[in-house]
């Protein structure tokens, strides 16, 4: 099977080195070309990431020898995907949130499509905000977006804030299985790496908690209504419920977000047994599909009553799985537990190729 071509826009970030590093063997998929800012345009990858490489691994030697363009050049992208060097771009860009909007309306203006990791288009009410297990339906609205907008490829498509991946799945489940959710209360622990590079200064989080994180609180409560929403009229519709309150902060922890999250149902509610029983055998489409970076199994329950834990659970099934455990009653609401996922895999790079494998198997990238 020939591989397609794709690009990588803010390839030098932390996100960007993830992507790199994750699509390093990628069956379907190839890094082909990488864009940053002007000051690392025209230095090979591997001079510009000298000294910053932030990941265990070392960057591919295939990969260093590729010269990074201006992300903002986008005739440059356009030219290249005429010779068939590219087919989409992953987005990690890093820029202010207009300035995102803009740039990535011009990729898919220009018939390249946009798999993007940034939060400027994520409340664009024709873009879809993909978590593959949850919403894969929402990705139907791209034809309605390239219509109204008057593009032809190309088009744009989001994956969510990398803390809500820790429970959105779980709860997901349950609401399949037949369950109403009213209301949850959300308290996050979120890994520094969540900051990129360089990040949160030591001072700042050795022997501390930092009990905010800029707009996270209204990500957690927002997002996920979108998500569990509907496409109605070429536009996605945000569910009503569940109300989340949510509490956001950044721990001294590498990566791994761990979320303990408090449910309350209405009408039935599920015994504890039937949470764990429903979380082990949820499968959904890409499973079905095999995509490549899917995890066999999406949710992982702990029974030990100190799991999950970053340390021991966030690399399980290649750091895309959800991992659950302490699944309890609860004295205020109905149901509680602790969720854990992995925010640089699952959470960024990792759900964003497992969105563009989606979007491949629906025929959006050819």
């Amino acid at each position: 099977m020939k591989k397609i071509p794709v690009g990588i826009l803010g390839a030098t970030g932390m996100v960007g080195q993830n992507y790199i590093a994750l699509l390093a063997g990628h069956p379907w998929f190839e890094v082909a070309y990488v864009a940053a800012s002007p000051r690392s345009a025209g230095k090979k990858y591997g001079d510009a990431i000298a000294g910053r490489w932030a990941l265990p691994k070392p960057c591919q030697p295939s990969l260093a020898e590729l010269v990074i363009a201006d992300a903002s050049d986008v005739p440059r992208a356009v030219a290249a995907a005429s010779r068939g060097e590219l087919t989409f771009v992953f987005s990690a860009l890093e820029m202010g949130k207009e300035e995102i909007v803009a740039l990535e309306e011009r990729y898919a203006a220009a018939g390249i499509p946009v798999v993007s990791n940034a939060s400027a288009n994520r409340w664009t009410d024709d873009v879809p905000m993909l978590i593959a297990e949850v919403n894969p339906d929402h990705a139907d609205v791209i034809p309605l977006q390239r219509k109204a907008r008057g593009w032809d490829k190309g088009f744009i498509a989001v994956k969510p804030n990398c803390s809500i991946q820790s429970y959105m799945t779980p709860v997901w489940a349950l609401l399949q299985a037949g369950y109403e959710i009213r209301r949850m209360i959300v308290t996050t622990m979120q890994a520094v790496s969540g900051a990129g590079y360089p990040g949160v200064p030591s001072l700042d989080i050795i022997d501390n908690v930092v009990p905010y994180i800029g707009g996270e609180e209204e990500k957690s409560e927002k997002e996920p209504l979108k998500i569990l929403g509907t496409v109605e009229n070429g536009k996605i519709r945000s569910a009503e419920a569940p109300l989340i309150s949510a509490h956001c902060n950044r721990v001294p922890v590498i990566n791994g977000h761990t979320v303990t999250v408090s449910m309350e149902f209405g009408g039935k509610k599920p015994s504890v047994e039937q949470v764990e029983r429903i979380w082990s055998e949820f499968r959904a489409l890409p499973q079905e599909l095999k995509l490549p970076m899917a995890p066999e199994y999406p949710i992982i329950v702990h029974s030990e009553a100190n799991r999950p834990q970053p340390n021991k659970d966030r690399d399980v099934c290649k750091g895309m799985a959800v991992s659950v455990g302490r699944v309890r009653s609860c004295h205020v609401f109905d149901l509680r537990f602790v969720g854990l996922s992995h925010n640089t895999v699952r959470g960024a790079a990792g759900g964003g190729i497992l969105n563009a494998e989606l979007l491949k198997s629906k025929g959006y990238l050819a």
